[in-house]
């Protein structure tokens, strides 16, 4: 299942390169990525134009977003790191009540678009 979500972050270039240069391959903490798998998410990817984030989640079957970062919530170091990136965001006025990452509407898919 695909989900997509946005976030802000503070619109700051010094704190917009930091976040990204945290998120780069050798600076993580080794337990986020392991933890994002082992909380059940197949792929993430977040994108970013300006200050505004795009995240792309991939879970296997009915798995839900917030199941899976449920699950990864309980995980070492998962809280910490969620504190530490949260000094960087800031929630969109769209986010529902306990709602970090603010879940997006589809609006087009090509497939389901079909040619004759």
């Amino acid at each position: 299942m695909r989900t997509c979500l946005a976030l802000d972050l503070k619109n700051d270039p010094a704190l917009i390169e930091q976040y990204e240069h945290v998120h780069r391959p050798g600076h993580m903490w080794p337990e986020i990525p392991q933890g994002i798998r082992e909380g059940g998410i197949v792929d993430m990817q977040i994108y970013r134009i300006g200050n505004h984030l795009f995240m792309i989640v991939e879970t296997p079957g009915n798995l839900t977003v917030a199941e899976a970062f449920q699950r990864i919530g309980e995980l070492p170091r998962q809280a910490e790191w969620a504190a530490f990136v949260g000094q960087f965001q800031q929630r969109l006025p769209e986010a529902q009540p306990g709602e970090h990452w603010a879940e997006m509407k589809a609006v087009f898919s090509l497939n389901e678009h079909r040619t004759v």
